[in-house]
C-alpha cells in the first residue's frame, strides 16, 4: 500500500501548523526541524489544538480514547476543554486503568457517564476490535481522537489500545486522528522483536520491545505494516505532531509535567528502567509493585547483598544499584521483607534498560537459584515476545550471548521502521 493514496500528514484537513510541514511523501520528514516553542517546552499535538479552541475537529462527532495523560499545560483534560470550548465529544473511551485513571493494573472503570462533562464513557479496555467497531457506531462516532501518553515499551497496553482503535476505525469509515506526545525515552529502539506466534493483549504484533517511536509514529506504522493483514484500511489518519521535540530528547528536557500513566508508573525515572524491568512481571521476583518506587525496586525473601555487588562489578553502561529490603503492600510478598536492589540511572544515554535486565536476571538465577524462577505460566514468553530469552537464561547463557540473539532482527525493524518516523 503506497502512502501517496492515504490522507497522511500533508494531506490534511486539520488546519494545525504541525501538520502543515508534514509530508505525504514516504519516508519523508517535515523539510524544516520543529522550532522550540519560546516558553522553553515542547507542544503536544492537543495544545496545538486547543489554542486553536479546538475549531479543527468542530462539527465532528468525536469519540475521545484517552485517560489522565490526555492533558494540557494548564491541567485541563483534552475532553473537558474541549466541552468548555463548546466541541463536545459524543463518547470517550476508556483504556487499562479507565478514562479518569482510578482502576489498578489489569483493570478498567467500566462504563459510565463522565459526571463532570456529561460525556458518556465506553469500557474500552480488552475488547476486540469488532466490539470496539459496535461502541463507535452505537455512540455515533464518525472521528476518533487518540490522546495517551506511551512510556515506550511494547508491552505497555496503551498502544495496542491504539492499534485496536485504528481496526475499528477502519470497520466503520471513520477517521482517526492522533494527538502525538514525546516518547518519553526518546527514539532509540532496542530489544527482541515478537515472534508472531507469541502475540498476546501486551504484544499484538511485531515490534522491538523497546520501539523508540511515538505514538504518532506508530499509528503510520501500524496503518501501513499491519493493518492490510487484518483487511481494513483506514479512510483518512491524521498525527498532530509535536513542536520543539528531537528523538534524543527525553522528558526530563521537554518541560512538560508527569502525569501517571497509570498508577505503577509513577516518574519519568520509572519509565528509563520499565522496558527491561517491566520482564520481572514474567518472574516469582517482586517488581516492586506495593512499593513507592515499583520497577525500580526488585527483589524477593531470601535475597542479599551479593546480587548487588555482582551487578556493580558489572559496570553496566549508565546503570547503578542499591542494595535494598522492603515489604511490599500489594500484589507479590504482601508484607513479607524481600532483599534485592533499587536500580538507578547515571547517564541515561548510555543506559540500556533491556540489557541491563538481562543482567540482572542472569545474575539473580546464578546467585540465588534456590529462589529465581519463572512464572509457572511463562508469562516472561509474552513479555520478551518469544521463549528465546528463558531458555537461554535456563540453559546457562551470559548477557552477550542472549543480547546478541535478537542483533539482526532488531536491525530490520529500525530499518523498516525509518519510513514513518517524524521526527529528527
Amino acid at each position: 500500500m503506497n502512502l501517496n493514496r492515504r490522507h497522511f500528514l500533508g494531506a490534511s484537513t486539520l488546519a494545525v501548523p504541525a501538520l502543515a510541514g508534514g509530508s505525504a511523501v514516504a519516508g519523508a520528514h517535515p523539510e524544516q526541524p520543529a522550532q522550540a516553542p519560546e516558553h522553553g517546552r515542547v507542544l503536544t499535538g492537543a495544545e496545538q489544538l486547543a489554542a486553536q479552541g479546538w475549531r479543527p475537529l468542530k462539527g465532528r462527532k468525536l469519540g475521545v480514547l484517552s485517560n489522565p495523560t490526555g492533558v494540557l499545560l494548564n491541567g485541563d483534560h483534552i475532553v473537558d476543554s474541549m466541552v468548555a470550548a463548546g466541541v463536545k465529544p459524543v463518547a470517550a473511551f476508556g483504556p487499562e486503568h479507565g478514562f479518569r485513571g482510578s482502576a489498578q493494573a489489569g483493570g478498567s472503570e467500566g462504563d459510565y457517564t463522565d459526571p463532570r462533562t456529561g460525556v458518556p464513557v465506553y469500557d474500552a479496555y480488552g475488547v476486540d476490535a469488532t466490539k470496539l467497531a459496535s461502541l463507535f457506531t452505537k455512540a455515533g462516532v464518525d472521528t476518533v481522537v487518540f490522546d495517551i501518553a506511551d512510556v515506550g515499551a511494547r508491552f505497555y497496553t496503551y498502544i495496542w489500545s491504539l492499534y485496536t482503535a485504528m481496526v475499528a476505525a477502519a470497520q466503520v469509515k471513520a477517521a482517526f486522528v492522533v494527538l502525538d506526545r514525546p516518547n518519553p525515552l526518546g527514539g532509540r529502539a532496542a530489544g527482541p522483536v515478537l515472534d508472531p506466534k507469541f502475540a498476546s493483549g501486551i504484544g499484538r504484533k511485531p515490534i522491538a520491545q523497546q520501539h523508540g517511536m511515538t505514538v504518532g509514529e506508530l499509528a503510520r506504522f501500524f496503518a501501513e505494516e499491519f493493518l492490510p493483514g487484518e483487511g481494513v484500511q483506514l479512510e483518512h489518519l491524521d498525527v498532530v505532531q509535536v513542536r520543539g521535540w528531537q528523538r534524543d530528547t527525553l522528558f526530563a528536557r521537554t518541560g512538560l509535567n508527569w502525569v501517571l500513566p497509570s498508577p505503577n508508573m509513577p516518574t519519568p525515572d520509572t519509565a528509563l528502567v520499565y522496558p527491561g524491568t517491566g520482564m520481572f512481571e514474567g518472574t516469582v521476583f517482586s517488581e516492586g509493585r506495593g512499593t513507592t518506587r515499583p520497577f525500580e525496586i526488585i527483589g524477593a525473601p531470601g535475597l542479599d547483598w551479593r546480587w548487588r555487588e555482582k551487578l556493580e562489578d558489572l559496570r553496566l553502561p549508565g546503570a547503578r544499584f542499591r542494595e535494598i529490603y522492603f515489604v511490599p503492600t500489594f500484589s507479590k510478598f504482601v508484607n513479607q521483607t524481600c532483599g534485592g536492589v533499587q536500580v538507578g540511572v547515571d547517564d541515561p544515554r548510555a543506559f540500556d534498560a533491556i540489557r541491563t535486565a538481562v543482567a540482572m536476571l542472569v545474575t539473580a538465577k546464578a546467585l540465588h537459584p534456590d529462589v529465581f524462577a519463572w512464572r509457572p505460566d511463562n508469562y516472561i514468553d509474552k513479555l520478551s515476545g518469544s521463549d528465546r530469552l528463558r531458555t537461554m537464561v535456563d540453559a546457562g547463557a551470559g548477557v552477550d550471548e542472549v543480547t546478541g540473539a535478537w542483533r539482526a532482527e532488531l536491525a530490520e525493524f529500525d530499518r523498516k521502521r525509518r519510513r514513518y518516523l517524524l521526527y529528527r
